[in-house]
């Protein structure tokens, strides 16, 4: 037990550690609405922000930009918090919306909306990528069961797999139809360029209950930890708490998807950044990741805006590139 001189030090921290995430978070966003193919000075876009500013730059701040930074945030926030309760449910240091196979089931199940039943608006296929997801995580989970117990080896790879598979399935849906090739293809390559607010709404409700049932299970996933006697043992329900927790995944995962297209890495990253300044007390690491989450993803947009002037590289391929050998680190620590 640490000295009681450290227990406030640590408490004083960890408060500060948020607040220092949130003026970097409130950086990113100013760089979102700054940057793109033609930078707008800051003065400017607070002028359009306070409605100061008409016309010309103020228009592509509000019409395009601020949209387009919502969006970032929101997502971003969804799949860093994902990754944080899906490492938590399931003892894995490597376990993310990506890893377990949950992102490629909601865009799986979003191409076929498209192939066979011509949707084309969140709104139309939010429920296919919930359903997709959560079929994911459902034969991610039963694969990984040995004895009753849930192996973290089998489940990281059932979920490579089960990726593996579902993506194959992806492309030749893709293959069969030009129309859902074209309409799909930009969707896939996972992007926050061309979307409106209004792609926002119908997702929106299903993010916020993955964010409050996320939230409600991090003391128990403190338990967790400690595996699942000594989790039972403490009077933590653990069948349902992974059941909640597994919930709050896949909502917050298959909204982000459905709204951005899978984007790869956010949710892995996240809590790994978080964990050495916050600890791992989930009740400061949730929230660290829903910080950590926006952060990377407006980050990673900016960089994807900046790098190809007066053209830009998709959100999703540039947090692909970066996470990639992310993945290969914490794959070989593990293995150590």
């Amino acid at each position: 037990m640490p000295p009681a001189a450290a227990r406030p030090a640590r408490t004083v921290r960890q408060p500060l550690v948020l607040l220092c995430g949130l003026a970097v978070l409130a950086l990113c966003c100013a760089l979102s609405l700054a940057l793109g193919s033609r930078p707008v000075p800051l003065a400017t876009v607070l002028d359009a922000l306070t409605g100061s500013a008409h016309g010309g730059d103020a228009d592509v701040v509000t019409g395009l930009r601020v949209p387009r930074t919502v969006i970032g945030l929101v997502v971003g926030a969804a799949l860093g918090a994902a990754g944080a309760v899906a490492q938590g449910v399931t003892r894995n240091p490597l376990a993310s919306p990506t890893t377990l196979g949950i992102n490629a089931g909601a865009s799986f199940a979003v191409v076929t909306a498209i192939f066979a039943f011509h949707c084309s608006h969140p709104l139309q296929y939010v429920w296919f990528a919930v359903t997709g997801a959560a079929g994911a995580a459902v034969l991610a989970y039963a694969m990984a069961r040995r004895s009753g117990a849930l192996d973290p080896v089998r489940l990281a790879l059932g979920g490579t797999v089960l990726t593996a598979v579902l993506a194959s399935w992806t492309s030749a849906l893709m293959l069969a139809s030009h129309r859902t090739l074209d309409e799909a293809r930009f969707w896939l390559a996972g992007s926050l360029s061309g979307r409106g607010l209004d792609v926002l709404r119908p997702v929106l409700p299903l993010i916020l209950l993955g964010a409050v049932l996320a939230l409600a299970v991090t003391p128990s996933l403190n338990a967790l930890a400690l595996g699942d006697e000594s989790a039972q043992a403490l009077g933590v329900p653990v069948a349902r708490i992974r059941v909640l927790g597994g919930l709050a995944v896949v909502l917050l995962a298959a909204g982000a998807v459905a709204v951005a297209g899978p984007v790869a890495f956010i949710g892995l990253a996240a809590p790994h950044l978080v964990r050495p300044l916050l600890g791992g007390d989930h009740r400061w690491l949730v929230p660290g990741c829903f910080l950590t989450g926006g952060i990377l993803l407006l980050a990673a947009d900016v960089l994807g805006r900046v790098v190809a002037r007066p053209s830009e590289i998709e959100v999703g391929i540039v947090t692909a590139f970066l996470g990639a050998p992310l993945l290969a680190l914490l794959a070989r620590k593990a293995a150590r």
